[in-house]
């Protein structure tokens, strides 16, 4: 029987930037083991996800991961466009933890009140590769917030977060400061990626990262991880 799987979130899940973990997730499993649906916009804050889950629940899945927070906690770094991305993303207030806190609840909300789907909320990737960085803790302070809104909500939570904190500590990377992503700096991954044919691993490796091509978008390890971690919070328990 296949099992479907809607995957939310945000440039993460969309994978123009990432390695797609959803593509290695459907390899974990036979062929029709699971069917996968893609929900992932460049850019989203956990308010934009809320507001586009009319496609989900249309046609309700078996199961549902939610990826999202990285942009909310980018937000709360000195040095983050906010204004911009305020602008952009047409944000009614400007990003804060409350409010991130609050739009994850009602996005888990809203599921299961109206699907029946098993409900997995990852914690997030981690920013950057200095573990004592600010980008870092970011992204370990908005895990945590994402863990009191699973055990709010009772859904899963999947320690994604932690996951890579363990792999990094067994890596021990080299201690390359953490740099915010511009449109110009995601472009030039586009153009090593499409145009040079470098793959992403290669831009990776040649940058000293060891999870990520620019201190954000996923690389193959990376991305192995997340698939991992949804492998087994939910798929293992589901079967």
């Amino acid at each position: 029987m296949t099992t479907r799987i809607a995957c939310l979130g945000d440039s993460l899940t969309r994978a123009q930037f990432s390695v797609d973990y959803l593509d290695l997730l459907r390899r974990r499993h036979p062929p029709g083991d699971v069917q996968l649906a893609r929900f992932g916009a460049n850019g989203d804050f956990a308010y934009n996800l809320l507001q586009r889950l009319d496609a989900v629940v249309r046609n309700p899945p078996d199961v549902i991961t939610v990826l999202i927070g990285t942009n909310d906690a980018r937000a709360s770094l000195a040095g983050y466009p906010v204004e911009q991305a305020m602008k952009r993303k047409q944000l009614p207030d400007r990003p804060s933890a409350g409010w991130f806190q609050q739009c994850l609840g009602a996005v888990v909300a809203r599921l299961r009140a109206e699907t029946d789907a098993t409900i997995g909320l990852l914690s997030l990737p981690v920013l950057g590769q200095q573990l004592d960085g600010a980008a870092a803790q970011a992204s370990q302070a908005y895990s945590r917030m994402i863990a009191d809104v699973a055990a709010t909500n009772e859904v899963a939570y999947l320690p994604l977060h932690e996951r890579q904190i363990e792999e990094l500590r067994r890596a021990d990377p080299p201690p390359i400061p953490y740099r915010e992503v511009t449109p110009a700096a995601a472009v030039g991954v586009l153009v090593e990626h499409a145009v040079l044919r470098r793959s992403l691993d290669t831009i990776s490796r040649r940058r000293g990262l060891v999870l990520t091509t620019d201190h954000i978008h996923q690389n193959s390890r990376g991305a192995s991880l997340i698939a991992e971690v949804i492998d087994a919070g939910l798929l293992t328990r589901s079967a």
